[in-house]
C-alpha cells in the first residue's frame, strides 16, 4: 500500500495530466458528431480486429455445434427453393422475398449476406454486436440482421470490414410484430431488465392470447421480410389499468452464444423512405 502511494505522489502531475485528457476527449467524441464518427470507425476496426482473433480459438471448441447449426439452416433454406414446388392448374406463382410485378415478372426485394459474429454484448442497457462485415462487402446502415432462429437487430454503423449491430436487447430498439395466429400488430420493446426476454406492447386485451404463442416480424417492416421468427410468449401480464395486454415474449434467438448472422438488404428501402419522408413534408 505504501508503495502505491509513492507512485502517486511520485507521478501525481502525469496522472493529473492524464485524466484531463480522458475528460477532454470523452467530452471531444460526445458532442462533436465528426469526431464521434471518426472515432467510432476507428474503435470499431481495433476492436473488431481484437474480437476476431478471440472468437477464432473459442469457436474451434464449439464447431460440432456450429456445424449442426448450419446444417439445419442450409436444410430449411433448401425446402425454400421454388424447385420443391410444382406450378398447378391457374396463373398462381409462389414468389419469395419478391414483388410481384406481372403475370411472368418479378423483381427481388431482399438479399441476404452471411457474416460472423466477432464481438457483442448482453448485459448492459445498450447491448450491440460486431460482425465481420462492413462496407467494403456491401454493408450498410439501417439492414436488418438475423440469426438461423430469429431477428437479431439492425446495423446502425459500419467501417470498411466490421459493423456494429444494435439488437433487440437495446433500450432504444423497436420493431413491429404481428402475432401469426390473429394477424394483430404491436411493437417489440426491451425494459433493460432481464436478457432472456423482450416486451411485446399495442395488443388489445380483446384478441386471444395464449402462453406459447407465436411472434413474427410484420409484413409493414421496411427492414425484414414479413413472418420472421421473433419469439413467443412467454407471460401475460395483468395491467388493469390498461386496454392493451402487457406482454413478455421469449426471444428466437440466444444472443448469449450467437455466432453466425444474416444481413439482410432491402432493395427498395432507400426509395421507400424517400417517399414517406416527402409525404410528411407535403402534408405538415
Amino acid at each position: 500500500m505504501r508503495n502505491v502511494f509513492l507512485f502517486i505522489r511520485k507521478y501525481a502531475n502525469f496522472l493529473y495530466f492524464l485524466l484531463l485528457q480522458i475528460f477532454a476527449l470523452s467530452f471531444l467524441f460526445r458532442f462533436n458528431k465528426y469526431h464521434e464518427a471518426a472515432f467510432m470507425n476507428v474503435a470499431g476496426e481495433l476492436t473488431g480486429g481484437i474480437n476476431l482473433r478471440y472468437n477464432t480459438v473459442e469457436s474451434y471448441f464449439r464447431l460440432k455445434k456450429i456445424n449442426e447449426q448450419l446444417a439445419n439452416e442450409n436444410l430449411r433454406l433448401n425446402q425454400m427453393l421454388k424447385e420443391n414446388f410444382e406450378r398447378t392448374e391457374g396463373n398462381e406463382k409462389l414468389v419469395m422475398d419478391t414483388v410481384l410485378t406481372d403475370s411472368m415478372r418479378t423483381i427481388r426485394k431482399y438479399e441476404w449476406m452471411g457474416a460472423k459474429v466477432v464481438g457483442g454484448t448482453v448485459n448492459t442497457q445498450t447491448n450491440y454486436l460486431t460482425i465481420h462485415r462492413g462496407a467494403n462487402q456491401g454493408v450498410r446502415p439501417n439492414m436488418g440482421v438475423v440469426s438461423p432462429q430469429g431477428i437479431v437487430g439492425t446495423v446502425v454503423n459500419v467501417s470498411d470490414n466490421y459493423a456494429s449491430v444494435m439488437t433487440l436487447l437495446h433500450r432504444q430498439y423497436k420493431v413491429v410484430v404481428k402475432l401469426k395466429n390473429g394477424g394483430e400488430r404491436g411493437t417489440i420493446e426491451w425494459d433493460g431488465v432481464s436478457p432472456q426476454f423482450v416486451s411485446l406492447k399495442d395488443i388489445p386485451k380483446s384478441v386471444k392470447i395464449q402462453q406459447g404463442d407465436t411472434v413474427v416480424v410484420s409484413p409493414t417492416s421496411s427492414l425484414f421480410p414479413g413472418n420472421l421468427m421473433v419469439g413467443t410468449i412467454a407471460e401475460i401480464v395483468e395491467d388493469k389499468s390498461s386496454n392493451f395486454y402487457s406482454l413478455k415474449v421469449k426471444p428466437s434467438t440466444n444472443f448469449f452464444n450467437i455466432e453466425y448472422v444474416y444481413v439482410i438488404a432491402n432493395t427498395q428501402f432507400l426509395e421507400q423512405k424517400k417517399l414517406e419522408d416527402s409525404t410528411r413534408k407535403k402534408f405538415q
